[in-house]
């Protein structure tokens, strides 16, 4: 008995060895010296869309908001929290929706943007199917001022604008490969993004329905001379 305990806990340590192996493997393979590469940024884990799920409670997600400049998440948890930093510049992404999937950009414009009828008036994105890596100018003004996309999701066709496909028949996420979007800041400032994940460790694949979500890996870069050069080569 004893020998195949210590059998049990030395495959144990063996694979949570491995695991935490694989996921500073994907992750360090997103750096790239110049990006800002976020991991495990952990969204709302307390909510959940089913009843009966231990430690969560079946309601809507709350929404937080993230700053690029900081790495600075805000929680709108109540509606004084919501009074106080949504229709503010102080922020440049919000993740909202089921499981904090649904990204805006700040703007004023659109009526389901948490910064509707604030002070951001300038701010776009476009969506560009290309690697991350690989894009490394932020497109014109002119197409900027024409773009259509107001909220990053949901991808339920190639075409569509969101950052990730969803299985009906599995309810998992996956991240749509090589889609990053060209931004206009409310600073300005041009910047380019890449939504990797929502599951805890950025793992390459997700089987398991109760694999800890949302956990946040993405990563950007801010072109802070102004210009459009968005190379991170």
């Amino acid at each position: 008995m004893k020998k195949w305990r210590n059998t049990l806990l030395l495959l144990t340590a063996v694979t949570l060895t491995a695991c935490s192996s694989n996921e500073d493997d994907n992750n360090a393979s997103l750096s790239d010296g110049k990006s800002t590469v976020i991991t495990d940024l952990a969204g709302d884990t307390g909510a959940s869309m089913g009843g009966n799920t231990d430690g969560k409670q079946q309601r809507s997600f709350h929404t937080f908001l993230f700053r690029l400049s900081d790495k600075k998440q805000i929680w709108l948890h109540t509606k004084a929290d919501s009074a106080q930093y949504m229709k503010t510049a102080d922020w440049d992404l919000a993740f909202t929706g089921p499981y904090n999937s649904e990204v805006y950009v700040n703007s004023s414009k659109h009526q389901y943007n948490p910064g509707y009828e604030g002070p951001v008036q300038n701010t776009a994105v476009i969506k560009i199917d290309q690697a991350y890596a690989n894009v490394s100018q932020a497109p014109a003004d002119s197409d900027f001022d024409k773009s259509e996309v107001t909220k990053i999701g949901w991808s339920s066709s190639e075409s569509s604008a969101g950052w990730f496909y969803y299985s009906l028949s599995s309810h998992i996420m996956q991240a749509v490969p090589d889609r990053t979007y060209a931004i206009r800041l409310p600073n300005g400032k041009y910047a380019k993004l890449q939504l990797i994940n929502a599951y805890k460790g950025n793992p390459p694949a997700v089987t398991d329905l109760n694999w800890p979500a949302p956990y946040f890996t993405f990563r950007y870069f801010v072109q802070h001379d102004g210009s459009k050069n968005l190379s991170t080569k």
